[in-house]
């Protein structure tokens, strides 16, 4: 069974391996062994202290071991050397007795995946994940680095570092379809080929390091921060998603029909969305910063409505292109990449899978831009809103049975708790504006 990844590592001239995994809040972890260690890793697992990752084991119950997925063997480029080269996988958490760790995010999506695959559904995402490339100015203080606009062609140092973000990630297997300057000065995106969650999730959380490190290397740094800068378009995580049927490959969200190409069962699922939405934005928008994002006038979706041209929806379908069935999809608007990506596509799908299930059926769609609705208007459509911060999304999380369902109570009182502390620790700050604010005049 591994004899070719073997025979890989000797030809890469592979002398150490990064194992990887996330924790509760999707950041990467890993530790690393020598090359010659790794058979034992397959076989037996590589052991660790589960105590040191957030949201993972208590003290008194701190061992857990590591299980690398072959399928994610990827020689790390950056460490590189003729005495040997790094490689990586990106493990599965198991607990002593060799059952898989019910706080593992990987794990938790693999099991919606699963409850998918038995009514017959291959969940396919595509997110699209934006970010700001920032430089440091006497070592303190972060400034954009550019002053370019949205597919602006620029042929300053962002296209530079850009392309070679783009080969890094082809180095990881990850295969890139575009790359583009965003709205807000020394913003950008770099957006991968649709396929399966699981496979999208690992390349997402695979691209968010791997920025990180070619930014490095040209003396700048990336930030994922929903909304680094006031004024500002902030950055998000638009997620395509359809389902397929397992048996035919065909598309399951489409039909000839209908007036915008979507089947029964994507209408579900968009109403499973739409009905969980706000029990889920604590997972799909994590942070306190993440609700200076979703406000009006940035494009940011802040109502929840669906429709195809109104980018202020928090559901969005794209248009259809003739013969094009398999591109047949909805895009989520308001998770940002922020988010741990194996949670957040956990509980889209359960969401979705809710719809289906119940036969959900999603209100009209509403074309107009949301924003210039009066209050009157909105009650009379029924359109609410998303939480406008962190303390009312965990309020809603707290009530929300597919969320709950999803995590699993182990994850989900450890994902709450840790929240929860995040949002005490803001609410005591004393901001630089309440001192302009206040200081002098009171």
């Amino acid at each position: 069974m591994y004899k070719e990844i073997f025979e890989k590592l000797e030809k890469d001239n592979v002398k150490f391996i990064q194992l990887q995994f996330t924790d509760l809040y999707g950041i990467i972890k890993s530790l690393t062994i020598p090359v010659k260690h790794l058979g034992d890793s397959f076989q037996y697992g590589t052991w660790f202290d589960g105590s040191s990752i957030e949201g993972f084991a208590r003290i008194h119950e701190s061992d857990m071991f590591l299980k690398p997925d072959v399928d994610t063997y990827a020689v790390i480029p950056w460490l590189t050397s003729p005495d040997g080269n790094t490689a990586r996988f990106i493990c599965d958490v198991f607990n002593p007795d060799g059952t898989p760790f019910e706080g593992d995010p990987r794990y938790i999506l693999k099991k919606v995946i699963a409850e998918a695959k038995a009514m017959g559904y291959e969940f396919n995402t595509g997110p699209e994940l934006e970010f700001f490339l920032f430089r440091k100015e006497n070592g303190l203080q972060a400034l954009p680095h550019d002053r370019a606009g949205y597919f602006d062609l620029t042929t300053d140092q962002a296209y530079n570092i850009r392309r070679d973000m783009v080969v890094a990630l082809e180095q990881f297997g990850i295969d890139v379809e575009a790359s583009h300057h965003e709205c807000a000065p020394a913003q950008h995106e770099i957006d991968f080929r649709y396929g399966t969650a699981l496979k999208t999730a690992d390349a997402a959380s695979t691209l968010r390091f791997v920025l990180k490190a070619v930014a490095q290397k040209h003396d700048l740094y990336v930030s994922f921060m929903p909304k680094p800068i006031m004024g500002m378009a902030g950055s998000g995580m638009h997620v395509h998603q359809s389902l397929f049927d397992l048996k035919t490959g065909e598309n399951l969200f489409y039909d000839e029909k209908d007036k915008y190409k979507l089947s029964k069962i994507a209408y579900n699922f968009i109403a499973g969305l739409m009905k969980n939405i706000k029990g889920l934005s604590a997972v799909l928008s994590p942070t306190v910063n993440s609700y200076k994002r979703l406000v009006p006038g940035y494009e940011a979706p802040v109502y929840i409505c669906w429709a195809r041209t109104n980018r202020s929806a928090l559901v969005r379908v794209p248009q259809y292109s003739a013969g094009k069935i398999k591109s047949t999809r909805i895009e989520l608007r308001c998770p940002d990449p922020s988010c741990n990506i194996y949670l957040a596509f956990a509980v889209m799908l359960k969401a979705g899978l809710d719809g289906i299930k119940n036969k959900l059926v999603p209100a009209q769609a509403v074309e107009e831009d949301v924003y210039h609705f009066d209050e009157e208007k909105l009650n009379s459509l029924g359109i609410s809103t998303l939480p406008h911060s962190l303390l009312e999304a965990i309020k809603e999380m707290e009530k929300n049975d597919i969320a709950r369902e999803t995590l699993g109570e182990h994850t989900f009182n450890k994902y709450l708790d840790a929240k929860m502390k995040e949002w005490d620790e803001f609410r005591l700050q004393v901001t630089q504006w309440e001192l302009d604010k206040y200081l002098e005049i009171y």
